[in-house]
């Protein structure tokens, strides 16, 4: 064999392995993108998986929200001051005289809700996400029965009155943008 034939053939040699060298790093490019789809797919499926919690939590907070007010000793008391209380501005010196002859009732109500910061003894610090969401649902809600009610207002006014940090203010007055919201 020929110097020449030799080197034909090693030239060769060294293209065929250079050729299943890129072969090979395509493989692992496809194995790697195959391997970070499956990553992918199953971090999506965790993701799902702990938003239905959520709103399997928030549903069943819909179904019992405010169900101590239903029944004693909280229903003769609402059922008397509710009224009162919808006509007077929120915070007024008027409307906190009247939370004051519906203690008794706030009391057992704010023992047995989660939503009401009063509820917990660290008041916003303990609460957790679903709590926050059934709080300014409520907060809404209580405004639209208001007559003056104002969400924003009441965000202000509770702000100041629990001592709520500003960046949660922030995400709460964001929150109640989307009750606007079609």
């Amino acid at each position: 064999m020929t110097t020449d034939k030799a080197i034909g053939i090693a030239e060769k040699a060294v293209d065929k392995v250079e050729g299943l060298e890129a072969e090979n790093e395509a493989l692992k490019k496809k194995v790697a993108e195959l391997e970070c789809l499956d990553k992918t797919r199953d971090h999506i499926e965790m993701v799902r998986k702990f938003l239905r919690l959520v709103i399997e939590r928030l549903h069943n907070r819909g179904v019992v929200h405010d169900h101590t007010k239903l029944e004693e000793p909280e229903l003769s008391l609402f059922a008397k001051m509710t009224p009162r209380l919808a006509s007077l501005t929120y915070g007024s010196k008027e409307y906190e005289d009247s939370l004051k002859e519906l203690k008794p009732a706030l009391d057992h109500h704010y023992a047995h809700c989660r939503h009401h910061l009063e509820h917990f003894k660290d008041g916003i610090n303990d609460m957790n996400l679903v709590d926050l969401v059934e709080m300014i649902c409520d907060w809404k809600a209580a405004t639209v029965r208001q007559n003056n009610g104002n969400i924003l207002t009441s965000i202000e006014k509770n702000a100041r009155r629990y001592n709520i940090d500003q960046q949660l203010v922030k995400i709460l007055v964001n929150t109640v943008k989307l009750f606007e919201q079609p």
